[in-house]
């Protein structure tokens, strides 16, 4: 009797496991369903968001720099540069030392200025850049910079240098006169280079200079004032004579620069 009833219980334990079973892979089958509605949904608004985030900086580039043709993104911004006080391209040319040197324009100039080369603006505003990757990096070799600026200033009188790190936040700038330093600063993970008193531009845009000796903030803080200060060189480019970002191209198409070879 008992084997009999054992017999009969049996089909039953099977149909209640098959049904756990289909229950189970239902609810598999609708959190799936649902994760992908929403992970489209979410993709369609990141879409949209972009697109109008694209269209708002495109309305707001235009208004605030009409015909301007020179919009840099990040990786497109110099990372050193030369601001020279002068009108005469082509002595600025002649104490560069300037190899195979070919004139073009303000945009063929920067582009080529990313690929190891020298590109030699021509005057905006009574400035002239020297803006190229290969141009002496102080935080590479601080005394080959102080050597190159003091010997560009004799030759040319007024020179101003600046130069960004935005991976690591090195930055540097520096303002020279008739071999003369006024002012530098050089950061690379130290402070390099700190000559000559604080420039009112400098005091008035917050810029954070460690002295040789002192001791630099750590971790988070130190991180957010050297990407500020990093930031903030075009700014001071600005104040003390050009900010290479804010050229506007459209004022330089009948104009050329001179791009060549560079080594010092």
């Amino acid at each position: 009797m008992m084997a009999l009833l054992d017999g009969l219980s049996e089909p039953a334990t099977w149909r209640n496991s098959d049904w756990i079973a289909v229950v189970l892979l239902s609810l598999l089958l609708i959190v799936l369903a649902l994760g992908a509605v929403c992970l489209f949904i979410v993709i369609r608004l990141l879409r949209s968001e972009r697109r109008a985030g694209v269209f708002r900086w495109r309305d707001t580039t235009h208004r605030l720099t009409e015909g301007r043709k020179f919009q840099p993104s990040m990786f497109d911004i110099p990372s050193r540069w030369r601001a020279i006080k002068s009108d005469n391209l082509q002595i600025v040319q002649s104490a560069l030392c300037m190899h195979n040197p070919i004139p073009c324009s303000w945009e063929e100039g920067m582009s080529r200025a990313h690929r190891q080369k020298l590109f030699v603006s021509p005057p905006v505003n009574g400035w002239i850049l020297a803006v190229g990757s290969n141009l002496p990096d102080p935080g590479e070799d601080v005394d080959e910079t102080f050597h190159f600026i003091v010997d560009l200033s004799r030759k040319l009188g007024e020179v101003q240098f600046f130069s960004v790190n935005r991976i690591f936040h090195h930055h540097a700038w520096v303002k020279a006169n008739q071999s003369r330093i006024l002012r530098a600063y050089a950061w690379a993970g130290t402070t390099l280079w700190n000559q000559g008193p604080k420039t009112h531009a400098e005091i008035a845009l917050r810029l954070k200079c460690c002295d040789y000796c002192q001791e630099e903030p750590r971790l988070f803080a130190a991180h957010e004032l050297m990407r500020a200060n990093t930031e903030k060189v075009p700014l001071l480019a600005a104040r003390w004579s050009i900010d290479p970002t804010a050229i506007n191209a459209a004022r330089l198409e009948k104009s050329q620069g001179i791009a060549g070879e560079f080594s010092f």
